[in-house]
């Protein structure tokens, strides 16, 4: 990545350097939130780096953010419980009032408030968001949701919430993603006003969870930007996102080949280090050069961003690659320690499910190979 933020790469490394593996481990165990580490990680203003100084952040680019969280993930911590702040809040900031971002701004920036879940995906439209069947519907200064999200995390943790629901009925020969619009929703008041929570446990601690709307009331105000238009403000967060994701997966990928190198380096079998035996050198050395040209993507597609282009490609083959190479780099450094890899006081096993997300997570691989054949090699749409 960018080597100009070394500075804060390592001043990140030394506040993880308070979060070591048991930490994790013990969240592991109880599928616990890791409220210590984001409160510090918020008091620091690691959170808010991409929020503009007049409303109490730091206004810098999107690749310092992209350092921020590949550090977090090259020292073995977890990213996943607050990465969300940073591209959600892009929404607001792009497309918000003036009066919503002095609203919500500044106390998000002073960690006064937790931006961090996204009501977008429900159980039976997933990545196709057109088909939501979310509704909000006017009456008066207030829109009446029903509805049901599913895998929205860290909803139980969050004050606010991005949710995208259907404000105009899908008719004939309308294009169905529209007529959806994007509420900013105070889950403060809404968990005792038809808003309600369900965990759902799953392979890593990643706080997901279901939401189910029941008549819940929210303020017209709380409308972002123009009715109707939801999704394409969604849209305008998503490249952000990917390549966010693509810079934590380059940290993981660092992070095992780390290990990898160094207990290769350390182990002996029958009288030498294993590490010189080509049959463990060569799929770390393959998953060091993976990771290097993921690498590469990642920081074309932050130079384009930051010069304000619109990389829709190359985030998508960013976050393509860049979850392959941690992959790659996680399944070298179970099979380097063998038995150990798979033991929970060594964070391998630990570190590889929370990798293994990004094939899925925020799209999945075969979604992003559809949107590179269709809208850059010109191919028939698939879907």
């Amino acid at each position: 990545m960018d080597t100009d933020y070394a500075d804060l790469r390592d001043a990140v490394a030394k506040l993880c350097t308070r979060y070591p593996g048991p930490y994790w481990r013990a969240l592991d165990r109880d599928s616990a939130y890791p409220s210590e580490f984001v409160y510090e990680l918020t008091q620091a203003g690691w959170l808010s780096l991409l929020i503009p100084d007049e409303f109490g952040g730091s206004g810098l680019p999107l690749s310092a953010a992209a350092a921020v969280l590949e550090e977090i993930q090259r020292q073995g911590c977890n990213a996943g419980a607050c990465h969300a702040q940073m591209y959600t809040m892009g929404t607001l900031l792009r497309h918000g009032s003036d009066a919503q971002k002095a609203e919500y701004l500044p106390k998000i920036a002073a960690g006064e408030l937790r931006l961090q879940a996204f009501g977008v995906t429900e159980p039976t439209s997933g990545t196709d968001t057109g088909a939501l069947k979310t509704t909000a519907v006017r009456d008066g200064d207030e829109f009446v949701v029903n509805g049901q999200k599913v895998w929205t995390s860290r909803a139980e943790h969050s004050d606010l919430m991005l949710l995208l629901a259907r404000t105009t009925p899908l008719a004939d020969g309308m294009k169905k993603t529209a007529g959806l619009s994007v509420l900013l929703v105070d889950m403060r008041t809404a968990r005792d006003q038809g808003l309600s929570i369900r965990p759902i446990r799953t392979m890593m601690n990643h706080a997901t969870t279901e939401v189910f709307f029941d008549n819940l009331r929210v303020p017209a105000a709380n409308l972002i930007g123009e009715e109707g238009r939801g999704f394409r403000y969604i849209l305008s967060g998503m490249n952000a996102e990917r390549i966010l994701i693509a810079a934590e997966c380059i940290g993981d990928a660092k992070w095992f080949l780390e290990k990898s190198v160094g207990y290769a380096n350390e182990r002996q079998v029958f009288g030498r280090a294993i590490a010189q035996n080509q049959g463990v050198q060569f799929p770390i050395a393959r998953a060091y050069a993976n990771m290097r040209a993921a690498e590469l993507m990642v920081q074309d597609a932050l130079r384009r961003f930051d010069a304000g282009d619109n990389p829709g490609a190359e985030a998508n083959m960013a976050k393509l690659l860049a979850a392959d190479a941690s992959f790659e780099a996680a399944n070298a450094c179970i099979q380097t320690h063998g038995g150990f890899g798979f033991a929970e006081e060594y964070d391998i096993e630990r570190k590889f499910r929370e990798t293994r997300l990004y094939q899925v997570a925020p799209i999945s691989t075969n979604l992003i190979l559809s949107y590179l054949a269709e809208h850059v090699l010109g191919m028939p749409r698939s879907y």
